[in-house]
């Protein structure tokens, strides 16, 4: 499975098909995004790899918390970036047609979705994050 940035300067493989999709309701994605979150697949670091434009990658962190957000500095799209020690996440809307059957698995943090904000589909809705 592949995907790219806009303008293709970015690109990545995904060598395990991802289970799902995760969507994040939190206010900092909403405003990241400039829409109601952001839809995310979540891969192990060994099934993840760049395939080009790593050096055009520029990233922003939110001051005083750990979340941070990474882009595309020719373009503007969010890339994939750092989820955890042993995970990268992946914007969905980056994938190709090959990702198209993936359904959302979970809803996290819909206790702080915009009100305007409807979830339709059967992903799990949690308040906060999901706990493993």
């Amino acid at each position: 499975m592949t995907g790219h940035c806009n303008c293709g300067a970015v690109r990545f493989e995904i060598t395990q098909r991802p289970a799902g999709v995760y969507v994040c309701h939190c206010s900092i994605c909403r405003r990241s995004t400039g829409s109601n979150g952001i839809a995310v697949v979540v891969v192990p670091n060994e099934h993840f790899r760049w395939t080009a434009g790593q050096d055009q990658i520029t990233a922003w962190a939110k001051p005083d918390s750990a979340w941070e957000t990474w882009f595309c500095r020719t373009c503007g799209s969010r890339v994939p970036g750092r989820n955890d020690d042993a995970r990268m996440f992946v914007p969905a809307g980056l994938l190709g047609r090959d990702a198209d059957d993936l359904s959302v698995l979970h809803h996290i943090f819909v206790g702080s979705k915009a009100g305007w904000d409807v979830i339709g589909d059967r992903g799990q809705q949690h308040v906060e994050q999901v706990r493993r």
